[in-house]
């Protein structure tokens, strides 16, 4: 029987929506069944372009239904629902990063465009992505990466309501292919934020050079220059500081994407990994009768299914979003860092396991193995994303306000907001429910009992030992703070996603634990802090907890482990 909670290929019926949704979902599912395993692994080891994927997604009119606001697209089925971009970004994920990534751009080119109100830019992203066109996102720079107040990408006027651009972009996906580039860069006339342009270019204008891909793969990702390009004022998509939070704001909508390729990977990486190490036989034994290899497989798997709690809830959280409710711009760094880490743990608990196994060309598991480092690394790095995390942390600690519970949203919808967030500034001022009801719940579950001791003393270290003004400008600490921050808001959405799902508590008091360890992890980590003041020291090693131990428990969540090897390979 399949396990309910990872998605198998073989029973995958996305019943919770639309028709055409569902319809969709299973016919990317069974295109990359039909090519089989061996046209999959060797497509990634040849760097092949991804022509034949990309002809699939434009004869279903994929990208087209998925990534078309309905208010500019023109059949009933349009719109930007974030719960089924999330459903086609675990797809991608699991058959493959460079498909994802492909997708992933476009999203990220097409931000600029559906927040502007520039009606013939608006009008032309629509027809091509009608067309089967892939977009892509010219922010970052070679000598500044996305430090966008440094941009040398500059727009000269005409004298006639456009400009001419000069300038290089680099590490820009889909950049020898997109029908359309979303670009930022600066006038030459106008110093300041006020001198900030996006526009629309095209990969195949004459004044649009393609230097080269930047990597050795099948993603393109693509340094280009453009040299005396015309931009009409159709091409203008924002100016002055409109054109500086849309570039934030893209990045908000865009980096959500990456917590879900990253559970796709990691569930066909699991399939793979148990199935192989439950039917290798060792000393007369299958692997799976050593208990290490028993903790370290159902250690990767309650990690994964808290991945997946997580992101499943925060789906929630940005589908509800508006400007009085500013949520999601916690849990949107949360699912680029903290998820996308969890699957590096996980796909390393595995690899532990099956060893040389991982290497082997013709398993999916080494390609996991690269794919799955790339994912913190893309829309800011992993430090990045935890100091932008540290700016919420006091409102969400202790300083909780009234909101309406957030329902399960899998409803037919257009998330406008996202295209309608406004100014990138004021994180500081936005307010949180209050996050302990969520463990409250769960208070006879052992180690979530545990863990919130743990979160407890967070709220203590916040109020009586938080860092000093200039321990405030030692990142290294902060970064340690952060990371214990980070795991109480894990924490909580998980809880309130096992909930409505109404979750396994052995898997969730299996889960808990791995949180307690983790937490008493970077307990220690903070204690070592060269900056940690002596308050700091006694506070991190108070805070330190054992799991309980449950071997009964333990056992039976193995089971479900266990019950995964054979139940899903891909055809050769």
């Amino acid at each position: 029987m399949a396990d309910s909670l990872l998605f198998n290929p073989r029973t995958y019926d996305p019943a919770h929506f639309d028709p055409e949704t569902r319809r969709l979902l299973r016919a990317t599912v069974d295109w990359f069944e039909d090519r089989g395993k061996r046209r999959l692994i060797e497509d990634y080891r040849s760097r092949a372009w991804l022509g034949d994927f990309l002809a699939f997604a434009a004869k279903e009119r994929l990208f087209a239904t998925f990534l078309t606001p309905s208010s500019a697209g023109e059949l009933d089925d349009q719109r930007w629902d974030t719960a089924r971009i999330a459903a086609l970004n675990e797809i991608f994920g699991f058959y493959g990063l460079d498909y994802w990534y492909a997708w992933q751009v476009t999203i990220l080119g097409l931000g600029p465009v559906w927040q502007s109100d520039n009606a013939a830019a608006r009008a032309r992203a629509a027809q091509l992505l009608s067309q089967g066109e892939v977009f892509a996102f010219g922010l970052s720079e070679k000598a500044h990466g996305a430090d966008i107040y440094s941009t040398d990408m500059l727009l000269t006027p005409d004298g006639d309501g456009g400009f001419r651009a000069t300038g290089s972009k680099y590490y820009i996906g889909n950049g020898n292919a997109a029908g359309l580039v979303s670009v930022f860069g600066r006038r030459t006339d106008i110093e300041g934020p006020d001198g900030y342009v996006f526009f629309a270019a095209d990969s195949r204008d004459p004044a649009y050079h393609l230097v080269k891909n930047v990597v050795d793969s099948s993603k393109y990702v693509s340094e280009f220059r453009l040299e005396d390009y015309p931009v009409s004022p159709d091409d203008v998509l924002h100016t002055g500081r409109a054109a500086f939070d849309a570039a934030l704001n893209t990045v908000n909508v865009g980096k959500f994407n990456l917590c879900t390729a990253s559970i796709g990977i990691c569930e066909h990486a699991m399939y793979e990994a148990v199935t192989h190490a439950h039917q290798r036989i060792l000393y007369g034994r299958p692997v799976t009768a050593f208990p290490h290899v028993r903790r370290e497989l159902t250690d990767a798997y309650v990690r994964l299914v808290g991945m997946k709690l997580f992101s499943d809830r925060a789906v929630d959280y940005f589908r509800s979003a508006s400007a009085e409710d500013r949520r999601y711009l916690l849990f949107n760094p949360m699912t680029k860092m903290k998820v996308t880490t969890e699957g590096e743990k996980v796909i390393d608990l595995m690899w532990d396991v099956i060893a040389a196994k991982g290497f082997e060309k013709d398993n999916y598991f080494a390609q996991a193995a690269v794919e799955i480092r790339g994912l913190p690394k893309l829309e800011g790095t992993v430090h990045v994303n935890l100091a932008l995390i540290l700016k919420f942390m006091r409102n969400h600690l202790l300083n909780p306000a009234e909101f309406a519970a957030v329902p399960t949203r899998l409803d037919a919808a257009d998330d406008t907001f996202l295209f309608e967030q406004g100014p990138a500034r004021g994180l500081g001022s936005v307010r949180f429910h209050d996050w302990r009801p969520a463990y409250d719940a769960y208070a006879g579950v052992p180690n979530v009992a545990r863990f919130r001791e743990q979160a407890d003393a967070l709220c203590e270290f916040v109020t009586t030992a938080a860092p000093d003004e200039e321990q405030s400008r030692d990142l290294d600490l902060l970064l340690a703070v952060g990371q214990l921050f980070a795991l109480v808001v894990h924490g909580q959405l998980i809880l309130e996603q096992a909930r409505l799902t109404d979750l396994d508590e052995d898997v969730l008091d299996e889960l808990f634990a791995v949180l307690v360890r983790d937490f008493s992890a970077y307990a220690v980590e903070l204690h070592g802090k060269d900056s940690a003041t002596v308050d700091q020291q006694r506070w991190a090693l108070g805070a330190v907890r054992r799991p309980v131990v449950d071997e009964a428990r333990s056992g039976r969540v193995w089971q479900r482990v266990e019950a995964l090897s054979g139940t899903y390979e891909m055809a050769p």
